[in-house]
């Protein structure tokens, strides 16, 4: 644990907005104080819970079709969907100052998420099909990434030159002789077959074999719960293939919710139920189960699974990114609600335009506080958790990068 703290830690000091990602628990702090009480009143729906930009990204359904969702939902419960822009746009607020912008274009980043997030909600109360404009040309680059990639790619990046082992090392541990034994019973269930069968290029009677496991090292806030990496073999002869699967300790959320909320009291089924009604291609292809004494969940990493972070932005790629990602968190908010429940939420959030900003006065303070709040908080963490060693470089420079580490 004083490993996996340390490295956490460190993953916390290389920016800002770096910290953001991992201060998961001082947001929902400050959402539990007297400031925090100014969001407006919002349905109760399925949210992410931890809804910054690094969550969301392109994914494979079983049929290959990719989309940009919400990817990781740890932290999903049924909540306020003002809970997720909130953090949504802080995350980008955090990225523009990284950036180096002036504190006009986090204004202007500010109304666009909120028009974004406005025009489905829009769309969503009048009945009209709801569809996002074209995604500015930073999103667009990385789903063209993701269309190319090969499995032999996603093993290279994982595993090395020997795609048959999992090396151990910085990134993987070796498992204790019960986890293993654990992880061998998991393959075997029911919903383990199901999910690894599931993609069409598979038969649903396959054979399936645990050919090497691992404890995973890896995220950022959730660095140093149990995680376990599974290499499986599917099928045999000229139908063989091998999945690389994911098995990730679930636990309570740090998101608050209402008391009575039909929430599934097992933490993986959470996980799953949340990310079937905000992202159905990626829940599609989840299962919750037990890992001796731990509840968890399951998924196959595909290699069109990727994520994106946000490093050096141009005024109006921050404005384009804002404007596209709040629509897509607005469509996994929208297709929960009623045209009329979607009428009263877009009333509810349009209220009280911030004076010389066309974007509500409460996302506008919300932001405000919680930058000044983070980039201190930031500056305190650095103090006492100085970051050692060199900081591996993203691939590129500017706009939206992609990071291959399907399944955060």
């Amino acid at each position: 644990m004083p490993l996996l703290d340390a490295r956490r830690e460190a993953k916390m000091s290389s920016s800002a907005h770096a910290y953001v990602r991992g201060s998961t628990k001082r947001f929902y702090e400050w959402l539990a104080s007297a400031r925090g009480q100014s969001l407006p009143e919002a349905p109760t729906i399925w949210i992410g819970g931890d809804c910054h930009v690094g969550n969301l990204g392109p994914v494979a359904a079983k049929d290959s079709e990719i989309s940009i969702v919400l990817r990781d939902l740890d932290q999903t419960v049924m909540g306020s969907p003002a809970h997720d822009v909130v953090r949504l746009t802080l995350s980008l607020a955090m990225a523009v100052r990284a950036s180096g912008l002036p504190g006009a274009i986090t204004a202007h980043v500010v109304e666009s998420v909120a028009r974004g997030y406005e025009e489905v909600l829009e769309a969503a109360a009048s009945e009209r099909p709801v569809s996002l404009e074209k995604p500015p040309e930073q999103v667009t680059s990385v789903l063209r990434e993701a269309r190319a990639r090969s499995r032999k790619q996603l093993f290279a990046e994982r595993l090395g030159k020997n795609d048959g082992k999992i090396p151990i090392g910085k990134r993987f541990w070796p498992l204790l002789p019960e986890e293993r034994r654990a992880v061998a019973e998991l393959v075997n269930t029911a919903q383990a077959r199901k999910l690894i069968t599931g993609l069409t290029s598979r038969h649903h009677d396959a054979a399936l074999e645990l050919v090497d496991a691992a404890y995973w090292i890896k995220g950022c806030s959730s660095l140093g719960l149990w995680r376990a990496a599974a290499l499986i073999r599917v099928g045999a002869g000229k139908e063989e293939s091998l999945a690389l699967i994911d098995i990730k300790q679930a636990t309570a959320p740090l998101s608050p919710h209402p008391a009575g909320a039909p929430i599934p009291s097992h933490e993986g089924e959470r996980v799953v139920a949340g990310a079937r009604a905000l992202s159905p291609s990626l829940g599609d292809r989840m299962a919750a189960a037990n890992i001796l004494d731990k509840q968890v969940f399951i998924r196959e990493l595909l290699p069109q699974d990727l994520k994106f972070e946000l490093e050096t932005l141009r005024e109006h790629e921050a404005m384009a990114i804002g404007h596209y990602l709040a629509g897509v968190v607005a469509v996994a908010h929208g297709r929960q609600l009623t045209p009329a429940g979607a009428g009263l939420w877009l009333e509810s959030f349009r209220k009280g335009n911030a004076k010389n900003l066309s974007a509500p006065a409460w996302l506008w303070a919300a932001v405000v506080d919680l930058v000044a709040l983070h980039e201190g908080a930031y500056l305190e963490h650095c103090r006492k958790h100085a970051l050692i060693g060199i900081v591996s470089s993203p691939l590129v420079t500017d706009g939206i990068v992609s990071h291959h580490v399907t399944g955060d």
